[in-house]
Order: structure tokens, then sequence, then C-alpha cells
């Protein structure tokens, strides 16, 4: 990862709507709604109220009454696997998701009007990471960053970055930085100079049984105490807590099995 400090580079409230292509909400799709509300609300201090109900039970994450996340219910027919997905801003999703078909990725669901709050669409680029698109309306998306609770970065781990950055570039206008290091196949994606995203290829360290798939970073004041927590609240701990120049993370799992990143930043 390259900013610690969420994906619009500030602390604080966020309510201002986003440049194309920033990261602007982050969604988990599960099947058990109302445990999944349990655990991270004892995680996070997060809170609930309904949203947009168009694919289905949805709720809204708050944190101090503030919007953060989003968390909806699987269809109970479909053994789907649960997975954090990030939204990046549109100010069309229809020419966004057309823009994502001719360059080789794929969309599975939408465009779509979600309400009051916006149009969205769900796609996946060409490596097969899932990732949203959100057009805003009365919904602008993660109100708050920079706080215990909050979505602090979006990484996409994948077998090889650049051509897949490519794709990203193509489809959202990103600003492409690769990593100078010879031995690191990182990118990091930028909008107007600021780093709102990365891309990192592993090869064949990619787990076989999630593929590539995009990350969540979530701010904690502890990541140790963090996860010993959710290690209590019935979650797992995948890569235990270690150091990095950006801060303290630690790879997790939720019960159901959806993986995120714990991280107490530098500032």
């Amino acid at each position: 990862m390259t900013d610690a400090r969420g994906s619009d580079g500030r602390i604080g409230e966020t309510n201002a709507r986003r440049a194309p292509g920033t990261p602007c909400w982050v969604s988990l799709m599960v099947h058990g709604p109302a445990a999944t509300h349990d655990f991270y609300g004892a995680l996070f201090g997060w809170e609930f109220r309904p949203g947009p109900q168009q694919l289905g039970p949805y709720a809204r994450a708050l944190l101090d009454g503030r919007e953060v996340a989003g968390i909806g219910q699987l269809p109970p027919d479909r053994q789907l696997p649960t997975a954090w997905t990030p939204y990046f801003a549109s100010d069309d999703v229809n020419r966004t998701a057309e823009t994502v078909r001719l360059c080789g990725g794929t969309v599975g669901v939408g465009p779509l009007d979600a309400g009051e709050a916006g149009r969205m669409a769900l796609g996946s680029d060409p490596a097969g990471a899932v990732f949203g698109v959100w057009q805003a309306a009365a919904h602008l998306g993660t109100a708050v960053t920079g706080r215990p609770g909050t979505p602090a970065w979006n990484e996409l781990l994948t077998y090889e970055a650049a051509g897949v950055a490519k794709f990203y570039e193509t489809v959202f206008g990103f600003e492409l930085l690769p990593d100078p290091s010879a031995d690191r196949d990182y990118v990091t994606l930028r909008i107007e100079g600021r780093p709102v995203a990365g891309i990192h290829g592993v090869g064949d360290d990619l787990p076989r049984d999630r593929g590539p798939h995009w990350t969540t970073y979530f701010e904690v004041a502890d990541t140790d105490e963090s996860a010993a927590r959710l290690v209590d609240l019935g979650g797992h701990v995948l890569a235990p807590a270690h150091d990095t120049p950006h801060g303290r993370v630690a790879t997790v799992a939720d019960p159901e099995g959806a993986r995120f990143t714990l991280l107490h930043a530098q500032r």
C-alpha cells in the first residue's frame, strides 16, 4: 500500500462528491446479515440502518451517525463467496459499464438505480476481480475517514499488475505509478496526483480459493488488540500483525470468510 490516510487523502468528514475513479464506498454481501452486523458492530463500533433494497436486504453501517460501509444479504439459493467490494465513483455509470465491457471486463449486475441514493453497477476486471461503480445522487459514499472503524485503503491482489492496471486506467482514468523496485510488482493508482488505491501482482502466491480480488484496509486504534478481539468474535487471523512502512497491519477474515486488513496507520 502507499497511502494510509484514506482514499480521498483527508482525515475527517468527506461530504463532497468524489472525482471519477475515486474509491467512494465499500460493500459486503453475506449469507447471515444479522450475525455479521453483530460481528462488525463489536469490532468497529458500527451501528446499522436500512439502505436501498434493490439487490435484496441491505443496511448501511454508521460510525457516530456517519455512513462508512454497507452490508447486504446474498440470495439464499446461491452459495457465493463473501468479499468486501470497493466502489469507484463515476459521473455516468452506463458509460463506465460500457467501457468495462469494451476493455475485456464483465458487467454482472446493472447498471441500475438504487432508489434515490444513486446508480450502480457491479463488474469484474479481465482477471476476474470484482468491483463496483457508483454514480452518486443522494448518497455520496463513505462520509468519514481517518478514524478507527473507517475504510483506509483498497488494494487489488492479482497475478500481474501492469496489464490489469491498464484496464483500470482506461475505465476510470487513473494515473499509474509503478513501483521502481525490481523485486516488487506494484502499481499505485492516482487521481489528480493523489494515491487512491493499489494493485499488487503476487503471481502464484495468490490464494487458490480466492483468485484475484480487492482487499479493503480498515483503520483501527491498535492492530494487535483488534486482531485479538476479532478472534474472540469468531473471526480468523490469516497473516499476523506486523509492521510496514505505512503502519501495523494484520490480514484477517470475518466468520463468513470475507477477508480484510486491519491497519493502524502511521501519521
